[in-house]
């Protein structure tokens, strides 16, 4: 079997974190890992492609962990708003009007966004998922795909039906870079007895829950006059966190909910771009970190943030975590950067699979070019990846052991065509 060996770069294996391999090589055969080391490594084999990555860092695949990806098309339509008014007023209804090709095209056009910018998994929750998951395939990008449920809606009965035969038909399918999950918009959307139906049945299927969670003030606020409990431990007491559970934001929490989220191996997703933006509020990440929680990044979608660019994401959040807190050590680059591989893997369940260079894991590995002015001299590779590097220093992406960008071109998605249908979908939309 012809092998990809990748020589001659700098590697950062993220297994143990703090890594790394002056002049490695990784080799690869079929969709996993089977070598990491120093140069000069197994010998070549007949067939053997060699990618020479001197010059560059070679380094697990970024992990988005929470977006809605086809919210590309409201990218700058609704800004500068709070979280509730730009849901009720902007976003909301000009989702109402999406269909399935809107969420086909708009998918695309992220997905390629996040594969330029080193992203080889995205964790997603939107409309029309299976829309998604046609473009997660003719991508060749890995994807968490949710079957989602609003629960004020009149449709919701349907909606559960539909997620819960979704994540079932993708079972049955078994796609090897398609995840299935379930996910309930967010405990203020959703009645109670449609978060317990969607828990029960996610724990049948063996499929993870996706959930919004203490996003805003004003949602712990509601949750206290209702429930008498924050909403974290408002869930716990429903028994949601008995099943496996995805929650982005976990932005205003106690002292309690963290140890929850801690002891339930909760996979908290830090969104501090989109936090900041509609002013939500910085998360305690130092704190959930110190805890021992499980803590992973995400971009959530370009209408909130707005872009899906996981390497500023690292950058923002680990410079917002020091000027809110005053202190410059909260989150240092080698914290940020197993956030944004080997944690949001983990949140996401697949942490013995990706976010990883180690023999056995899946082949989903980036090149980062270390050639750009902005990138020199290097006094530290970590500290260049999160604090000074672009998503455009990203060079080639491997997917499962199948190259989809190399030298900065896209090897299975035609650019122009994608912008111009997403163009023509988002102007039907707010039109």
């Amino acid at each position: 079997m012809a092998r990809l060996r990748l020589e001659h770069g700098t590697v950062l294996p993220l297994d143990p974190a703090d890594a790394v391999i002056h002049r490695g090589i990784v080799i690869v055969e079929g969709n996993r890992i089977a070598y990491v080391g120093p140069m000069p490594g197994p010998a070549v084999e007949p067939g053997d492609q060699i990618i020479d990555t001197s010059g560059c860092v070679v380094m697990p695949g970024l992990v988005n962990a929470h977006t809605h990806v086809s919210m590309t098309l409201l990218r700058g339509y609704a800004d500068d708003m709070a979280l509730q008014e730009w849901l009720e007023r902007k976003i909301w209804p000009a989702e109402m009007k999406l269909t399935p090709e809107d969420v086909y095209w708009g998918a695309l056009l992220g997905i390629a966004e996040m594969i330029r910018g080193g992203v080889t998994t995205f964790n997603d929750m939107y409309h029309y998922p299976r829309a998604v998951a046609d473009a997660v395939q003719k991508s060749g990008i890995r994807g968490c795909i949710s079957g989602v449920m609003l629960g004020m809606l009149p449709t919701a009965e349907d909606l559960l039906r539909d997620a819960i035969e979704l994540v079932s038909q993708m079972k049955v399918k078994a796609h090897p870079r398609l995840i299935p999950m379930l996910a309930p918009h967010a405990p203020y959307t959703c009645p109670d007895s449609l978060l317990k139906r969607m828990a029960q049945a996610a724990g049948e299927l063996g499929v993870r829950l996706h959930i919004h969670l203490a996003e805003t003030r004003h949602e712990v606020e509601d949750s206290l006059k209702e429930h008498g409990a924050t909403p974290v431990r408002h869930l716990e007491r429903l028994g949601i966190f008995e099943t496996p559970t995805v929650a982005p934001h976990c932005v205003h929490l106690t002292d309690e909910d963290i140890e929850i989220l801690a002891h339930r191996r909760v996979g908290v997703v830090h969104c501090p771009t989109s936090n900041m933006k509609l002013a939500s509020g910085f998360a305690p990440v130092a704190r959930l970190l110190e805890a021992r929680a499980v803590v992973g990044l995400g971009t959530d979608g370009a209408a909130s943030n707005n872009n899906l660019d996981m390497i500023e994401e690292m950058m923002v959040g680990a410079v917002v975590a020091k000027g809110h807190s005053g202190d410059p050590t909260a989150i240092n680059a080698p914290q940020m950067l197993a956030m944004a591989t080997r944690g949001s893997a983990e949140a996401l369940g697949l942490g013995d699979q990706i976010g990883a260079l180690k023999p056995g894991m899946r082949a989903d590995i980036i090149v980062v070019s270390l050639h750009g002015l902005h990138m020199q001299p290097v006094h530290g590779v970590v500290s260049h990846i999160v604090y000074a590097a672009r998503a455009d220093d990203v060079r080639d992406v491997i997917i499962d052991g199948e190259p989809v960008m190399r030298d900065r071109t896209l090897l299975t998605l035609d650019e122009a065509e994608i912008v111009e249908r997403a163009n023509e979908c988002a102007s039907r939309l707010v039109r």
